[in-house]
């Protein structure tokens, strides 16, 4: 993608969802933290079901803790890898009351101490909680990022770091959220739906025509 390209694609993007959110539901750092932690492998549908029943009972640290690995087992087993989800869970909510105060910290470095939480998920809480201009490459940002040529690369931490450099600033708070859900349901893995994609004109990708 030409660097020309590269603002009109996230202002055409931006035109179209002028606040784009995590479909993730929560309604605290903690909620996202947690969210986000179980979302690994799994589609946000399914994490979403789970946390509708287990928020309303255990929605802070000391809560989860509360419930032992088997009362939080029974709340996630619906999503893949519960097992292992919930013993870094618990021991991340341990963390965060004797390190932390019950609160979810604010640094990278704090962040990826935590159990279960790598550089994509502190990216997704530095940005949808604190408004940090991150980027959580996920499987959809890292075909974005080959796929239209804004990004080019063979890791996600190297995608994610030619994607800090060249989206322009204005636009990188959001630009997180604008990549996935439009590699969610428009850019999508087998077949891109790029005859109604609104950035395809920025694109590098050129879709094989179909012969008679």
């Amino acid at each position: 993608m030409k660097t020309s390209s590269i603002a009109p694609f996230f202002a055409t993007l931006q035109a179209a969802n002028p606040q784009p959110v995590t479909e993730l539901a929560y309604t605290s750092v903690f909620e996202l933290l947690t969210a986000v932690l179980l979302s690994a492998q799994a589609t946000d549908v399914s994490v979403n079901k789970a946390t509708r029943t287990l928020f309303p009972i255990a929605n802070t640290p000391q809560k989860i803790l509360a419930l032992g690995l088997e009362g939080l087992e029974g709340y996630i087993k619906t999503i893949g890898l519960y097992h292992s989800k919930a013993k870094h869970l618990l021991q991340t909510c341990e963390m965060l009351v004797t390190l932390h105060g019950g609160l979810v910290p604010r640094t990278r470095e704090a962040l990826e101490a935590l159990p279960g939480v790598g550089r994509k998920t502190a990216n997704v809480v530095l940005n949808s909680a604190f408004g940090e201009p991150t980027m959580a490459v996920d499987t959809h940002i890292f075909r974005m990022g080959n796929r239209t040529g804004l990004a080019p690369g063979k890791t996600p931490l190297e995608v994610e770091l030619k994607l800090l450099k060249r989206i322009p600033k204005a636009y990188l708070v959001d630009a997180h959220h604008w990549l996935i859900l439009h590699g969610r349901y428009v850019c999508q893995a087998r077949k891109p739906l790029c005859w109604e994609c609104s950035v395809a004109a920025f694109c590098d990708f050129k879709p094989k025509t179909v012969k008679n």
